[in-house]
């Protein structure tokens, strides 16, 4: 077998000079979906992947691939790997581009190698994976996979009035070619934990063998607006209360449970926002996720009573689902051959589950998929403070490299690794 050194220095290089794109005049990064950002971004991306020697094509919901085949292995299916490049607001500069970035390195050292592929590699970045401009997250693999109607995708309004579909044609990014005019035959995503159990536990490698389901809610509850100093507590039918009771209520309910479940309230707003007034109106966000299924229905069930008992106490509650993806369970195949790639390093690997939605849980919908996580420190993400050593980022790309390697030699005899899961098990998602 020939050696395929990684060359991490330039691994390393290239993800700083992708986290300077997108940058204010006080430093913070925002790279948003369809932003001038990610227009610099996805411009700097593709540069890269045609220097490689690869093919680059980007579809209509703008997921970007760049392709390596030769004339013997072109009519096979392709292994997938990759990640996203969007970023939310303040954010680090490790999420999401450490995947698309290492996928391109992977292959650009087994291209310097002379290594010969049993079927075609190729490096995605999808379209907004983060959802901070444009609901739901991880939108552009789902379109990819059919769990989402392009259209829909394309008429979604971010949260600054913007059009996505007019967006994408804007900066370049509204391809000609169908999403999903390709299925993969497996995919794999190199990962920042985002979490703190690696770190804390001092263990190189995650081998993700699950990921949590996710329930978005958006919760409108209606009361009387009044005057903050001649009205009694007694008197008074508060959504600003009701909704504070709502967060201590998912709060108390976590804390109590023995079970991984988590509960947040990201975002609320009130009207009419004025100091000395009770609110007449309360928004706000919930964001559930457990990764067994039976426990995320009984958290949405009991959300539900709770809400309903506030409509009981002469509150007007309504309630719009943003999003909603079932607990994804990935190819046990992929994630064993993780564990023997980190193994043969000499690199100590856990299994584990994510925390954190990702384009895997899209792709697992058609195709054996896994991941692959190195420590975050202290288990900071999406924040300017997110750190991975450089040593982790490079030993997550070699174990990357040697599963690759591993696939795309043995061909056909080790993809599918099991039994593909049924493409059909979306849940309803609201765009």
């Amino acid at each position: 077998m020939t050696t395929a050194i990684l060359d991490g220095a330039r691994l390393l290089g290239r993800l700083s000079a992708l986290g300077a794109i997108g940058r204010d005049g006080e430093g913070r990064l925002a790279r948003l979906a369809a932003t001038d950002a990610d227009r610099a971004g996805r411009a700097a991306l593709m540069g890269w992947m045609e220097a490689a020697g690869l093919s680059v094509t980007v579809d209509r919901i703008g997921n970007v691939f760049g392709r390596w085949s030769t004339p013997e292995n072109e009519a096979e299916a392709p292994l997938l790997l990759g990640s996203h490049i969007d970023s939310v607001v303040n954010a680090g500069m490790l999420d999401g581009c450490y995947g698309v970035l290492g996928a391109l390195e992977v292959i650009e050292t087994l291209k310097a190698a002379g290594v010969r592929t049993a079927r075609p590699i190729v490096v995605a970045a999808f379209t907004n994976e983060e959802g901070a401009r444009f609901a739901p997250d991880m939108l552009g693999s789902l379109v990819f996979v059919g769990g989402l109607d392009l259209d829909t995708a394309l008429a979604t309004v971010g949260v600054d009035g913007a059009r996505l579909g007019d967006e994408l044609a804007r900066i370049g990014a509204a391809g000609t070619v169908d999403p999903g005019h390709f299925r993969p035959a497996a995919y794999v995503e190199l990962h920042i934990e985002q979490g703190p159990i690696l770190d804390r536990e001092g263990v190189r490698i995650g081998a993700v063998e699950n990921l949590q389901g996710i329930s978005w809610q958006e919760v409108t509850i209606e009361g009387t607006a009044n005057h903050a100093g001649t009205t009694p507590m007694t008197m008074r039918r508060d959504p600003g209360l009701a909704a504070a009771r709502t967060v201590a209520f998912l709060a108390d309910r976590a804390n109590r449970s023995n079970t991984p479940t988590v509960a947040t309230v990201g975002r609320m707003r009130f009207a009419p926002d004025v100091i000395n007034v009770v609110p007449s109106r309360a928004v706000f966000t919930v964001d559930l996720r457990d990764p067994d299924e039976t426990r995320l229905r009984e958290e949405e069930a009991a959300l539900a009573a709770h809400l309903d008992g506030l409509v009981a106490e002469g509150f007007r509650v309504s309630v719009e689902r943003l999003a909603r993806f079932e607990p994804v369970v990935f190819d046990v195949g992929l994630v064993a051959r993780i564990e023997a790639a980190a193994a043969a390093r000499g690199l100590s690997c856990r299994r584990m589950t994510s925390g954190a939605g990702h384009d895997a849980q899209m792709l697992a919908r058609i195709c054996p998929a896994a991941m692959i996580f190195v420590p975050s420190r202290d288990g900071i993400s999406h924040n300017p403070r997110e750190h991975t050593d450089a040593a982790d980022l490079v030993a997550g790309a070699e174990v990357l490299l040697d599963l690759v390697r591993r696939l795309v030699e043995d061909g056909r005899r080790v993809i599918p690794l099991s039994e593909n899961p049924d493409p059909s098990g979306f849940s309803e998602v609201s765009a």
